[in-house]
């Protein structure tokens, strides 16, 4: 047997395991009882630690050898060929992490999660404090391991989220990003707090009727629901299970349908990259997109860029209504009360621009926590000093502060600059699509919207992970990735429109 049919036969089995990990994750996250948690917990970490074994054994270190020499490696096409490497640059990492560590580090991970969510829920941030420390620690450590000799750990977190992204190149673009948003949020702010755009808080909306809504809107933008599936959770997220299986998640409020539908839309952005991926990358690393920010850029463009548009709205705002006859309100109170610029404590409930500094925040506590500036003690009151420095309010209390994401319980640190980076991105597709198909807000009228969508398949999603971000961005915009086209937006949104 060719030693490429060896390879594909083991990253067949590989992802067969992974497809097996990723359910078990994905029942965690949505409906495992308080009482199985424990044991998902340890079938988590107990898979995910044979896959790795799988993956840095000495045997595939060996194979991975010898697909790299000269005469092999030149029998390749290019897919086995990026894939042989990447899968070596994995297994040279990886192979230095005991597996003992890393098992104890996946049960942490799936226990910290667990206690994060019932800390949020009784605003008890001494209870989870312990487990973000350990945490905090073990993801040091990690890095620590993979990259032996590494002086700034940071770095590389940022580096294992966005491929080719860096501190350096963060710090300029954000700068661009927060000197001109902090001044802006306090011109519009005092036009848009005298406006009357609170919606009726008297207002009840069925669940049941919101999920035809959900429904009803990832048809409309090109999520194909005979490949996904929507369920619920505590924090909305998407997670694809295996090639042709993407699995989204929202959450309702009987009194609010407008930030689930805004989520379920921000989701099936990430949806519609993940079911449009090139099928020659199945079973190889390039089906997994591990680069966030160009990940977050899809379901943020479709997000803000479309769905806060109000040429998005205009073919089925009727159609929606229908669904959710308990709305009373017109297509142009509807637009206003989705545009409103206004400090929100809570970062996926805020605006498009204040939420730039909810990540710009957590970008910099993270870079002080791992450079030694901070510690797990002084977070919260971190947090609630930058939120009035940035946003100009403070919360009442942590489950509205340090405690409102997932995302630290998760050991993914570094993950945060990359929703920023995406929105950097969007300013740039909407100029370039804007160049090649014309007007987006007369797309948007004629209820084309899937132009739109498949111009992003053609030029962003088939590729997978193939090509590194900053790359990708370059060669589809053709210039160097720069905050002024998400500015500039911004300036003809709020400013001139």
């Amino acid at each position: 047997m060719e030693k490429i049919e060896i390879l594909n036969n083991r990253l067949k089995k590989i992802y067969r395991y992974t497809t097996a990990l990723n359910l078990i994750n994905w029942d965690m996250l949505t409906c495992t009882p308080d009482a199985s948690i424990d044991v998902m917990v340890d079938t988590s970490a107990e898979l995910s630690t044979r896959i790795m074994k799988m993956k840095t054994c000495d045997s595939m270190g060996k194979l991975l050898e010898a697909l790299l020499g000269e005469e092999e490696f030149k029998k390749l096409n290019d897919v086995e060929r990026e894939t042989v490497k990447r899968l070596k640059k994995e297994y040279d990492e990886y192979k230095n992490v005991p597996m003992d560590f890393y098992e104890e580090y996946q049960k942490t991970i799936g226990k910290a999660q667990e206690v994060w969510a019932k800390a949020k829920n009784k605003n008890d941030y001494n209870a989870f404090k312990k487990y973000l420390e350990k945490m905090i620690n073990m993801a040091k450590e990690m890095v620590k391991y993979r990259k032996p000799g590494c002086l700034d750990i940071y770095n590389e977190m940022i580096n294992d989220y966005e491929e080719g992204m860096n501190t350096e190149m963060l710090d300029k673009l954000f700068s661009e990003i927060k000197n001109y948003v902090i001044p802006f949020m306090k011109k519009i702010n005092d036009t848009n707090n005298n406006s009357n755009n609170k919606k009726d808080r008297n207002e009840r909306y069925g669940v049941n009727a919101q999920k035809e809504v959900s429904n009803f809107l990832l048809k409309y933008i090109g999520f194909d629901l005979e490949r996904g599936i929507v369920g619920e959770s505590e924090h909305p997220f998407t997670m694809s299970i295996s090639y042709g299986d993407t699995r989204l998640t929202n959450h309702y409020y009987d009194d609010d349908f407008i930030n689930p539908v805004f989520s379920i839309i921000h989701e099936g952005g990430h949806g519609i990259f993940e079911q449009n991926i090139d099928k020659k990358y199945k079973y190889t690393p390039m089906e997994v997109i591990n680069y966030l920010g160009l990940h977050e850029s899809q379901s943020r463009f479709f997000e803000n860029i479309l769905g806060r548009n109000i040429n998005f709205w205009k073919p089925i705002f009727e159609d929606v209504k229908n669904i959710l006859p308990e709305y009373k309100g017109s297509l142009e109170d509807f637009y206003n009360t989705i545009n409103v610029v206004r400090p929100n404590l809570i970062r996926i409930n805020s605006d498009e621009v204040s939420y730039c500094l909810h990540i710009i925040l957590r970008y910099e506590i993270e870079r002080d926590l791992f450079s030694g500036k901070l510690g797990v003690e002084e977070l919260p009151q971190a947090w609630n000093d930058k939120m009035k420095e940035y946003l100009g309010i403070t919360p009442d209390n942590d489950s509205e502060g340090i405690l409102q994401d997932s995302h630290w319980s998760g050991g993914n640190f570094g993950y945060f600059p990359t929703y920023l980076l995406g929105s950097i991105y969007d300013g740039m597709f909407l100029e370039k699509i804007e160049e090649e198909l014309g007007s987006v807000d007369e797309i948007l009228e004629r209820g084309e919207i899937k132009k739109i969508t498949k111009w992003l398949n053609k030029n962003i999603h088939k590729y997978g992970s193939s090509i590194k971000p900053v790359e990708l961005v370059e060669k589809v915009c053709e210039k160097k990735v720069t905050a002024v086209p998400l500015i500039e937006y911004f300036k003809r949104k709020y400013e001139l429109g």
